[in-house]
């Protein structure tokens, strides 16, 4: 099944590169991001085994404020993290073990959460990008093989309307 055409242009979608160089600033970006996020967003993360992404969604959860640990959901698929205060609540899946696209992840009910929710998909593209036409899409990129190099490109872009306005130029400050 084909995802649905973005309603911009992929010359219009806002989107910035970030370079981060060690976990810790991984963990600043998402608490930045965070503040960018609101209930109903859609936040799409891929990268390599190990880029970082758990540690970027980490920060998402300081920075919404939400109950409990946030660690890869890898064998539980979901997690829920209640807000603590009156924002949404964190919508953590982790949809590295599943084959199929969203008729795999329906029982998951994201469709149900979306509203109510930022939703975090980590490996979700190809899988999710059905739920909505509006998404963030985040993409982090790290040397692999034999190498210990912290250093990290992240580049961010907005899809469809939400987006259009958002200034995510502030994510590199």
């Amino acid at each position: 099944m084909e995802a649905p055409a973005a309603p911009h242009s992929p010359a219009d979608r806002p989107s910035v590169e970030i370079t981060v160089n060690a976990p810790g600033q991984m963990l600043e970006l998402g608490r930045r991001l965070a503040k960018l996020l609101r209930a109903g967003d859609l936040v799409m993360l891929s990268g390599e085994l190990g880029a970082g992404k758990t540690t970027l969604t980490r920060g998402l959860g300081e920075g919404l404020g939400v109950r409990g640990a946030v660690t890869s959901p890898t064998f539980v698929i979901a997690r829920v993290h209640p807000s603590l205060g009156d924002g949404p609540p964190l919508v953590h899946v982790d949809a590295y073990r599943l084959g199929g696209g969203l008729d795999e992840m329906e029982d998951l009910d994201l469709d149900v959460s979306l509203p109510d929710s930022v939703v975090v998909v980590e490996w979700g593209e190809g899988k999710v990008e059905e739920l909505t036409d509006e998404r963030l899409q985040v993409r982090i990129h790290r040397a692999v093989g034999d190498t210990t190099d912290e250093v990290r490109q992240v580049t961010v872009t907005g899809i469809g309307g939400r987006w259009a306005a958002v200034d995510l130029g502030v994510l590199a400050a």
